[in-house]
């Protein structure tokens, strides 16, 4: 997802987008966007800073009520046009991160990515923990993930003291291995 539609801006339909991209012009760079299923396409036409994110003029949505109609819709590209992260910089797309298995040093496998989440504060993995299915948020750092193993499937994990139920650096409760 390169970003999602918050709502509708003015009355001439444009809409107002929480962009994703490292840069806030880029999301226009891929070509048209589509819906999370791929049933509905849209192409930027125009793209400005505004301060709730970017206010963009999107093809065939002239009036207010069009704009707000697609709130809460992510806008998608297909993959391919991503190109390829470079790894050796530590740059990695969010969705493929997702599935991967996750590690830590001295329990083993303990759960796998569901879902990464920027709530304003930083990137957070979602970790849904094997033995219980409990999910689990971490932050998305070099100290709490210090081995970002892309050919490998995973990711090894030190989460800081105290982040999980129990005070320990490990799993919650149960969790042990």
């Amino acid at each position: 997802m390169l970003g999602a539609i918050t709502g509708a801006h003015g009355i001439k339909g444009e809409v107002v987008l929480k962009v994703f991209t490292e840069e806030l012009k880029a999301i226009a760079s891929y070509g048209p966007l589509s819906n999370e299923d791929g049933s509905a396409s849209f192409e930027i036409e125009a793209l400005r800073a505004v301060k709730a994110g970017a206010a963009a003029r999107l093809k065939g949505v002239r009036d207010r009520n069009a704009a707000e109609a697609l709130k809460g819709t992510g806008l998608y590209v297909d993959r391919t046009a991503l190109g390829d992260a470079d790894e050796a910089e530590d740059e990695f797309y969010q969705t493929d991160l997702i599935g991967l298995a996750v590690e830590q040093e001295r329990m083993g496998r303990i759960g796998f990515i569901t879902a990464v989440h920027d709530f304003g504060a930083g990137d957070l993995l979602e970790i849904k923990l094997e033995e219980t299915g409990k999910k689990v948020l971490l932050p998305f750092s070099k100290e709490a993930v210090p081995v970002v193993d892309m050919k490998g499937h995973r990711v090894v994990v030190e989460p800081p003291e105290g982040l999980w139920d129990d005070g320990s650096k490990g799993p919650p409760p149960g969790q042990e291995g």
